[in-house]
């Protein structure tokens, strides 16, 4: 690839706009059109933000000017637009989960591999400074071996405030699948190949009633656990304690906390691009009537802070300079495995294996800028 490489969106809901506004601000890339099944909704969005063309996902996928498709749809329809467009030639970048199944999930990265192209997924917020930062300080030692981890979020639930938020508790969804990509690629990212899940999971009720938009006050069918905790250990030795929950009356969210041997950080909202990460040193020595209070050494955060699309952009840049990209397909199905581990492991209260293995997750070089032009 020289120049700007051609973007096209798939899916012109919420997601889109972050999305948008990042892509059309990077000089390697250009996005070139805007599909969804509601044409309107894809020409208006593309208006927004200066986008030459729209139309439906068979127009995205009919345009020989689209290098690269940025999959916004819902969860549902993530492998059938991915392998659309794989089968079109084209590179892809999904919003997670990568897929809902692992059969399927498995062949479309075998026919991307066939063909030539590359599937990047979200989330990539692992590409921010914020976690960045913290990946650096893990790596240079600053809490010695790291041990174990624990991961926090609970939420009243996207029903309060999405107008549609049906399909986020589907099978397929839940805070396990909608939220879990965050937190369990931030883990992986940090310490490699999970090895085995157990996980219990409940609903706090079989419907749950839309609060805005024009369907307020309708309900809706919860299908997947509503709360879910996972126990999840490490091929490296690690292991993590994880609560993903949309039935708390207390709002918790974007808890990541790493301890090892010489310490603990605290690391960013993985659902975030940037954020404070500090650690503590231990004690040392505890008596009665000592305090137990420890200065937290804060970590300045160091990159250049932008959003989603990030990843789409390391996947372009990394096409152009022959090298892997960071938020991999790879990672994306060994993330997917995971959690639907842990829901065999809910439903069957025993430890599951995971049998797929994660890729080597490299740190973003300090200086990399988004806004520079490079290709």
């Amino acid at each position: 690839m020289t120049g700007p490489v051609n973007v096209a969106l798939i899916g012109a809901g919420v997601i889109s706009d972050t999305y948008l506004q990042n892509l059309t601000s990077f000089p390697d890339v250009h996005v070139v059109a805007v599909g969804d099944l509601l044409v309107d909704r894809a020409r208006s969005q593309a208006e927004k933000y200066g986008v030459p063309a729209w139309g439906t996902a068979d127009d995205i996928l009919a345009n020989p000017d689209v290098q690269v498709v940025v999959n916004l749809t819902i969860p549902r329809a993530h492998v059938e637009i991915s392998s659309r467009a794989v089968r079109a030639g084209k590179h892809v970048w999904t919003e997670k989960p990568l897929g809902l199944d692992r059969e399927s999930t498995r062949q479309l990265l075998r026919d991307a591999e066939a063909a030539g192209v590359r599937v990047g997924s979200a989330p990539d917020t692992i590409l921010g400074p914020g976690f960045q930062t913290a990946k650096r300080a893990i790596a240079d030692g600053v809490i010695g071996r790291p041990l174990f981890a624990q991961t926090t979020f609970q939420t009243q639930g996207p029903d309060l405030w999405h107008p549609s938020p049906a399909f986020l508790f589907a099978h397929g969804a839940g805070p396990l699948l909608d939220m879990g990509p965050y937190y369990f690629s931030a883990l992986v990212s940090l310490f490699g190949t999970i090895d085995r899940v157990a996980a219990v999971g409940s609903k706090a009720a079989e419907e749950r009633r839309i609060h805005t938009g024009p369907d307020a006050g309708t309900t809706f069918p919860v299908e997947a656990p509503s709360t879910m905790q996972v126990l999840t250990a490490f091929d490296a030795g690690q292991h993590a304690q994880s609560t993903l929950s949309f039935d708390s009356a207390l709002e918790r969210h974007g808890v990541v906390e790493i301890h090892g041997t010489e310490g603990s950080l605290v690391i960013p909202d993985p659902n975030m691009f940037e954020g404070r990460s500090a650690y503590v040193k231990p004690l040392g020595m505890l008596r009665d009537g000592m305090s137990t209070d420890q200065p937290w050494i804060e970590l300045e955060q160091t990159g250049v802070v932008t959003g989603r699309g990030l990843g789409v952009l390391d996947m372009v840049r990394a096409i152009a300079e022959g090298r892997p990209h960071r938020a991999s397909g790879a990672l994306g199905y060994h993330v997917l495995d995971t959690l639907l581990a842990a829901e065999e492991s809910a439903a069957s209260g025993e430890f599951v294996r995971v049998e797929s293995s994660a890729p080597t997750v490299e740190p973003m070089p300090t200086d990399f800028d988004p806004f520079v032009a490079t290709l």
